[in-house]
């Protein structure tokens, strides 16, 4: 489509092509090429030589390219190669931008008398509309506002249209039941406990709207997806123009899954097939669960929105050859421990050994006793102990798992043959088989036991056990990542509120907010059916949820909810609050509605600590709610029990779960399900159907999408009044020549920040607050603040986007000595919102910089950390050190990422951010070349420019990726 090989010389590997038995699909054999090296390769090394020898096309990979890899025992950690996946995976939030830039360089090239229709995605890309959903409903907080205010029907006041139709109502049913949050029938004598409690559940004969099988009160999912539709139509007409406008784009439509689980469930294929050849399925994705893949034997690692669309454009990811470690697994698991304690256990062993940017490769005896769900659940947590992937080859397990996701018989032949013969096929009975790794880890399963993680980080990981002494060291310690510092004589602070007509109390440690969310714990049956198991117990034993407490249950798909629902688990979960509201990513990116105002107001007047819980692996501090400083991730059925505990400051061993009204204790081994009881549920529930219902469902989409209208151009209509969708500035000014780097010259420090800057600090992300810059332009716009919806739906909108960007309440400019999304104009000394500031300095032609420490731009893959401030005029960045994935970002945006020389730092040189800096660009730019900062205080020091590569540097001078790929067409 772009620049491709012009070679007319045939294939340098031809002689390596091989057809299987019936000799219809031909396919690429590194086993041809006679060399013993191969046979000791890693199988994700084996992955990439493939890709290699078959897209070796003498340009974007070189015969070179091909020897490197086959030479990993010496060239790992040194060579630079090419990888070209099989396919591309976007999810909505990150996609959307991707297909709007796709979208103007259709606009771009037309003025220049190109053809558009030229500009396609060249490997194939799928689109899975998922992350817009927001939980403005829960139970009975059935409210109109797409924007609460927070609390539930007592609070708010709005009442709840009618429920769909019942086919044979609940005798004495009960909205919230034993939460008490209201009422629609009878209530019981015994205060909090309904006489019918388990008979109502188990008459239960409302229909789930994806799988016509009973559910309870489906109406809160029916109208978070209403609302959903309602507010993003804008998006997803734009996203409908896409599937007809693009080739080699398949969207899927929302309410159809999570971008992960339909990865795993739908659009994976193990073994692909194009072109009459057959080669092993892989992939590059934007969501931050993409790594899930690799434990069905599928190479896959997530990607920014930047990178991935320098796939979708043809051009294959560069990476250093990686070392891969060998995680050898032995020992049996612990008959309590669930695959999230496995996935603790393994991040501890995997953080220590330090594996940042590595490989992680399974193998070993231990390797039988996990299941496939177990596997997908371990991969998709290696961005934690920062490798690139955790690799499970194929063996018998995943080929019985295979079976049951109803891969046609032909399929499963074809699948395993063409492994085995291309070695990619694993039998741990034979440790001869074993290759070799750069180093190997033992690590033994029974020494798994159940953890949480936090207050703050994913990697602080304390033993259930333990948790009620660790919360109270963390209320001594200093505020840090440990750390809350609170005084001796307020930590047993106790804070009466009332709520639904009752009063309760609130201290440190309550529990305000438990969510079972649409991340990857849901995507494991086994744990999923222990958190219904364990709520059946509890309920059966008399135990209950307090209604303040903010419970959610988002399923990864439909699935979840028709294994939940067939096992007879799911009116259980909604008896304890834990409701299904909808299907995406809810609480996790920031969509939870506001706490009950008499909660919120409890927690300010103590001071407290307040917690919450939940199932998924982001939870940095103030991302579910503003005033919710302490989060934990935890299992699915750990989130129960600690909304049912109503504390994280409890020790499960020596102190009950909870009192029933009859006043009898009730433990958690009480509740607690056995490991053959889970075991045995999903072996007769979790059945073949589930996938089946899954491909029908998507085939079949829903009626608004279906009937949703959308242009048929060639080119995007943009409507100048859309607040969701417009075109982006990036190729303003484009021509067809590019200009040599330009010096930089008097800039100031737009901000100057610390150590640990994450891309929640930097990027757009959660609500829009309604005094931020976004807000005030959307109030504009003639929009209400019940309107605005999230950043993540409006990434569409670069006026939006740009305005969001360095806002969070987090943000620790030193500039100005307290957290919050403000900087100094230094011209004029004021202190104004990053984006007036930069208004200023735009109108004044200053050019702008950012001053940073260490671990710039860690945390998830967001394009719009290096968008934004693009946009905002920063030209570079000067830190001690960068997250690599954000600094290609910044590179393929047209920033320099410059770094301060080893030793140095912006205090150690004195700096205080109010200077002016100049940097004097060469015009023969050169990867790690040595620049000269000049300041005018008088002081002149070095960096490095982080271009890693030629690539870098031509992306740089082009002014980002998206300006490059757009020249090559003119």
């Amino acid at each position: 489509m772009f620049l491709t090989s012009s070679l007319s010389t045939p294939h340098p590997f031809n002689h390596l092509i091989d057809t299987l038995k019936d000799g219809d699909r031909k396919y690429f054999n590194p086993q041809k090429l006679n060399d013993a090296r191969y046979d000791k390769l890693p199988l994700s090394i084996r992955v990439l030589l493939e890709a290699a020898i078959r897209k070796c096309d003498g340009f974007y990979v070189k015969e070179e390219d091909v020897h490197n890899i086959l030479d990993w025992s010496e060239q790992q950690n040194v060579a630079e190669v090419p990888f070209p996946p099989a396919r591309v995976l976007l999810q909505d939030f990150t996609g959307i931008p991707a297909m709007v830039d796709l979208a103007a360089m259709r606009d771009a090239v037309t003025k220049h008398g190109v053809d558009p229709g030229l500009v396609n995605p060249v490997c194939p890309t799928d689109l899975i509309v998922d992350h817009s959903l927001q939980i403005d409903l829960n139970k009975c907080a059935i409210q109109n506002a797409p924007n609460p205010g927070g609390g539930d029907s007592q609070s708010q006041g709005p009442p709840s249209r009618p429920s769909p139709a019942r086919p044979t109502p609940r005798r004495g049913s009960q909205c919230g039941g034993e939460r008490g949050s209201c009422s629609k029938g009878g209530c019981s004598d015994t205060p909090g406990r309904p006489a019918t409690a388990v008979q109502q559940i188990e008459n239960t004969p409302l229909l789930c709207p994806f799988h016509l099988q009973p559910v309870s009160e489906p109406e809160t999912a029916l109208k978070n997806q209403e609302l959903e539709l309602i507010r993003n139509k804008e998006r997803l007409q734009f996203f409908k123009w896409c599937s007809k406008a693009f080739k080699n784009v398949n969207v899927v439509p929302p309410d159809v899954g999570a971008v992960h689980q339909l990865n795993l469930e739908y659009l994976s294929q193990v073994v692909q097939e194009s072109q009459g050849f057959i080669y092993p399925d892989s992939v590059v994705g934007t969501d931050s669960h993409t790594t899930m893949i690799n434990g069905l034997g599928i190479l896959g690692w997530g990607v920014g929105g930047i990178e991935s669309e320098a796939v979708m454009l043809g051009q294959p990811i560069s990476l250093t050859l990686p070392q891969v470690v060998g995680c050898r697994l032995v020992g049996s698991v612990n008959i309590l421990a669930t695959s999230i304690d496995i996935v603790l256990g393994i991040t501890k062993h995997l953080r220590q050994a330090g594996i940042a940017g590595k490989f992680v490769e399974f193998f070993g005896p231990g390797m039988s006793q996990l299941s496939v769900p177990d596997r997908t659940t371990i991969a998709n947590m290696c961005p934690e102990y920062n490798a690139t992937v955790s690799f499970f080859p194929v063996d018998h397990v995943t080929l019985k798992h295979f079976k049951q996701t109803n891969f046609t018989e032909e399929k499963l032949e074809l699948l395993e043959a063409y492994l085995k013969a291309v070695k990619l096929f694993r039998s741990y009975e034979d440790s001869s088989e074993d290759p070799q790794y750069s180093e190997v880890i033992e690590i033994n399963l029974s020494s798994m036991v159940p953890h949480v993680s936090g207050p703050k980080r994913p990697q602080d990981r304390v033993a259930v056990s333990s948790m009620k002494e660790d919360f109270q060291s963390c209320l001594n310690e200093k505020v840090g990542f440990k750390g809350f510092h609170i005084s001796k004589e307020k930590q047993e602070s106790l804070v009466p509120f009332l709520h639904g007509g009752q009063e309760y109390e609130l201290a440190h440690g309550s529990v305000v907010i438990a969510a079972v969310i649409s991340c990857t714990n849901n995507c494991n049956p086994s744990v999923m059916l222990t958190a219904g198991l364990l709520a059946k117990k509890a309920v059966e034993a008399g135990l209950i949820v307090k209604p303040y407490i903010r419970t959610s249950l988002a399923p990864g798909s439909g699935m979840v909810t028709h294994y939940l629902n067939t096992s007879g688990v799911l009116p259980y979960l909604s008896q304890l609050g834990f409701e299904v509201i909808g299907y995406g990513c809810a609480t996790c990116v920031g969509n939870t509605a506001p706490l009950p105002e008499t909660v919120s107001e409890a927690i300010k007047e103590g001071d407290l600590v307040a917690c919450g819980v939940l199932s998924g692996n982001r939870h940095f501090e103030g991302r579910l709610c503003d005033c919710v400083r302490a989060n934990y991730l935890a299992s699915p059925p750990l989130v129960v029990a600690y909304a049912i505990a109503g504390t994280v400051s409890i020790n499960f061993e020596k102190e009950p779960l909870g009192v029933t009204s009859e006043g009898k204790e009730v433990y958690l081994r009480d509740v607690w399900p056995t490991r053959e009881e889970v075991q045995q549920i999903e072996q007769d529930k979790v059945i073949s159907s589930i996938f089946t219902e899954l491909r029908a469902r998507k085939e079949k989409g829903n009626t608004f999408w279906n009937n949703l209208e959308c242009p048929e151009s060639v080119v995007f209509p943009w409507d100048p009044k859309s607040t969701y969708i417009r075109s982006p500035s990036f190729f303003n000014k484009l021509c067809k020549e590019v200009q040599p780097p330009q010096s930089i010259e008097n800039a100031h420090a737009l901000l100057f920040l610390g150590d640990k800057v994450t891309t929640d600090h930097i990027s757009p992300a959660g609500s829009i607050a309604r005094v931020s810059a976004a807000a005030k332009y959307l109030l504009s716009k003639r929009l209400t603040p019940r309107e605005f919806n999230s950043y993540g739906a409006r990434r569409g909108n670069d006026a939006v986007m740009t305005r969001g960007t360095f806002a969070s309440i987090k943000l620790q400019n030193r500039l100005i000595g307290k957290p919050g999304p403000k900087t100094v104009h230094i011209p004029s000394g004021q202190t104004l919102d990053v984006f007036e500031a930069v208004e200023r300095y735009q109108r004044d032609g200053i050019p702008l910089i950012i001053l940073a420490g260490k671990q710039y731009g860690s945390g998830n893959s967001r394009d719009w950390a290096a968008k934004g401030p693009y946009l905002l005029g920063v030209r570079a960045v000067i830190a001690e050190s960068f997250e690599k994935m954000h600094k290609n970002h910044l590179v393929g945006m047209g920033i320099a990422p410059l770094q301060f020389l080893p030793g140095q730092s912006a205090d150690s040189l004195e700096l205080c951010g109010k200077e002016k800096f100049t940097i004097t660009l060469p015009e023969d730019l050169s990867p790690k070349q040595m620049l000269t900062v000049k300041t005018s205080s008088g002081k002149t020091f070095s960096v490095t420019t982080l271009f890693d590569n030629e690539m870098d540097v031509a992306f740089y001078r082009h002014g980002g990726l998206l300006r490059y790929v757009a020249r090559t067409m003119l």
